[in-house]
């Protein structure tokens, strides 16, 4: 596959991790996450992908006045970016080891349909579908997301015409994300999120990543990301095998040693590196081409 020469780069701004006592820099109100997407697209980003938290505590949400107040400031910014809300939330299970039916704090698990509320409301540009559930990082919790819940999520997002980008955890989540083509749940072109390096999914590793992109559907667009250091090694990755990028705070705190970044720093240091090895970096409106986006009003 050739070397991309016009490369989407996507921002994740906040993620649902512990990291907002780890760096100022991560947004945590509605009004810091619609101000680093704006700074984001400033930098360079095509597409700028949203979680949302409580303004109070930090912590992951899912309440979709968070997402509108998000969406409407950005809006208001006469901005041109591609909006990607994630619809992962809801999927988080935390189980006693010794009596696994039993769940502990830290759960938030519901339906396929009820992770869409925001999506039906906001109706955004892109919103994501996790393509199976996994181990998730060391201890006890798991995401789940399964093969019913994902064809009636799949099934309603196609009904509401929003595009879903395809997360992909692991090479099973991508034989199942090409059933769903199959069975006529997904319209092309598709658009798969590779992840690389989240425990304990797909480790970083180019060669895991060429047999993954080997793996896809013909047709698809695709963008791959790997956590921390390996941030920014990825955005070479990526483009050198035939795909699109994503950096930001959800993924990486880090410039580089005890230099924390923020989400534009980040953003900028992709396009030199894109730049820098040949390609050029895609347009909001090249963007939506790419992805079969509806072009913005």
């Amino acid at each position: 596959m050739p070397m991309t020469e016009n490369v989407i780069i996507t921002c994740a701004l906040t993620g649902a991790g512990d990291t907002v006592r780890k760096s100022p820099h991560v947004p945590v109100t509605p009004e810091q996450i619609a101000r680093n997407a704006v700074e984001a697209a400033a930098a360079g980003a095509a597409v700028v992908h949203i979680h949302v938290r409580d303004p109070e505590t930090g912590g992951p949400s899912r309440d979709p006045k968070l997402y509108r107040e998000v969406v409407e400031r950005i809006k208001e910014t006469g901005t041109d970016i591609v909006i990607n809300l994630t619809a992962g939330m809801g999927g988080d299970l935390v189980i006693d080891p010794d009596d696994p039916l039993t769940h502990l704090p830290g759960t938030d698990l519901v339906g396929g349909l009820e992770r869409l509320p925001h999506v039906e409301d906001l109706l955004p540009d892109i919103c994501t579908l996790d393509c199976g559930s996994l181990n998730f990082g060391d201890g006890s919790n798991l995401y789940v997301s399964t093969p019913d819940m994902l064809r009636a999520g799949a099934r309603r997002i196609q009904e509401l015409g929003v595009r879903p980008e395809l997360e992909i955890f692991d090479t099973g989540q991508l034989w199942f994300a090409k059933q769903l083509l199959a069975e006529g749940l997904l319209d092309d072109p598709t658009v798969f999120q590779l992840c690389m390096g989240v425990p304990w999914g797909a480790p970083a590793d180019p060669g895991v990543l060429q047999s993954m992109v080997n793996m896809l559907p013909d047709g698809a667009r695709w963008a791959s990301f790997a956590l921390g250091r390996m941030q920014m090694p990825w955005v070479a990755q990526s483009i050198l095998l035939g795909g699109h990028v994503r950096v930001g705070l959800e993924d990486n705190l880090y410039l580089g040693k005890g230099n924390k970044a923020t989400n534009a720093q980040l953003v900028e240091r992709a396009v030199t590196l894109t730049e820098s090895i040949g390609a050029r970096v895609a347009t909001p409106d090249e963007a939506r081409a790419t992805l079969g986006l509806k072009t913005r009003k």
